[in-house]
């Protein structure tokens, strides 16, 4: 949950070719076809040979591409996380406005997000405990996330709409780690999981009330301006009206 980034150096380099070609072409087609079967079937039963298959092209050809059918994946996951982070933009940054509305918002974005590119995340999360390489992407991933969050709730510790409570960081971590089970197993139908309809209002609420322990929070309201109340300091008409007192008759 943080401002749109460049893709990574990672991501640039993890597939082989560069700039908009034939081999960029194909390396798209390849991408596609890993999520089209990820959506039919687990990640390890999808094999190279499907992948160049579906893309149209050989399997030697396929390796001139990404060394594993693994690259492919995290390619995928840099993707989706990209995305994500370019959905949420600069919500984080308007809290102020209306941080009931914003923190909706920036929640709705990822889910919209995730739930569109669900068979990645799905197979990122089956493969994350056997496969290092998709478990550091998705830690480095995870961390930029929670310390967007971290610096938006000290934020509104700091402008008095949230109490002081429990580190911002820890909160963040909690949260992020919350969010991210709940969508496992609402995209998994994997029960006891919240009704996909239903998912962004119950993360919401959980959200709000850590964040601002039940209180209401309030939106940023400019000071008055200097001629509400016109005439200088101690002047004739100056002051609110509860300090000029009643009208005379």
């Amino acid at each position: 949950m943080t401002a749109a980034r460049t893709p990574s150096h990672a991501s640039a380099t993890r597939g082989r070719r560069s700039g908009r070609s034939v081999g960029e072409d194909r390396e798209v087609a390849i991408l596609a076809t890993a999520e089209r079967l990820l959506a039919q079937r687990p990640f390890g039963d999808v094999s190279v040979d499907d992948l160049a298959r579906g893309a149209g092209i050989s399997r030697p050809t396929f390796y001139f591409y990404f060394p594993s059918k693994d690259a492919v994946l995290l390619t995928l996951l840099d993707r989706v996380t990209e995305e994500a982070d370019a959905a949420a933009g600069d919500v984080l940054d308007r809290l102020a406005e209306d941080p009931r509305a914003r923190w909706r918002e920036v929640i709705m974005r990822f889910h919209e997000t995730f739930g569109a590119h669900r068979a990645v995340v799905l197979a990122c999360a089956e493969v994350r405990g056997t496969n290092a390489e998709v478990r550091r992407l998705w830690a480095r991933v995870l961390e930029r996330w929670v310390q967007a969050v971290e610096v938006a709730v000290v934020a509104e510790r700091r402008r008095g709409a949230a109490p002081d409570g429990l580190p911002a960081r820890e909160l963040a971590i909690a949260l992020n780690s919350m969010n991210e089970r709940v969508w496992y197993a609402t995209f998994a139908a994997d029960g006891p999981a919240v009704a996909e309809r239903d998912v962004v209002d119950v993360l919401l609420d959980v959200w709000l009330t850590t964040i601002y322990r039940g209180a209401a929070p309030p939106p940023h309201r400019a000071s008055p301006s200097a001629d509400a109340f016109p005439g200088p300091k101690g002047a004739p008409g100056a002051g609110t009206p509860a300090e000029r007192g009643p009208r005379p008759a």
